[in-house]
């Protein structure tokens, strides 16, 4: 994929499939992510927006993050 097909998970659209191309922030703030099961090369869909909350699936699970943790994640 170009550097054009990518944007941060928090734009991402309802229902589809997407991957993990990066993670960006602090290390911490990576650490913590990657916690959660996002990680580069995993696909995620996102099922739900509500209340500037985004929910996920990665991983076989359901996660909840924020909009601002959202928005480091980026996907293609």
């Amino acid at each position: 994929m170009k550097e054009d097909d990518y944007m941060p998970l928090s734009m991402a659209d309802i229902g589809e499939k997407y991957i993990i191309n990066k993670i960006r922030g602090k290390n911490e703030t990576v650490r913590f992510i990657e916690n959660l099961g996002f990680v580069e090369g995993a696909e995620v869909i996102v099922v739900a927006q509500i209340h500037g909350n985004i929910i996920v699936n990665v991983k076989g699970s359901r996660v909840a993050i924020g909009r601002d943790m959202a928005g480091k994640i980026i996907v293609g």
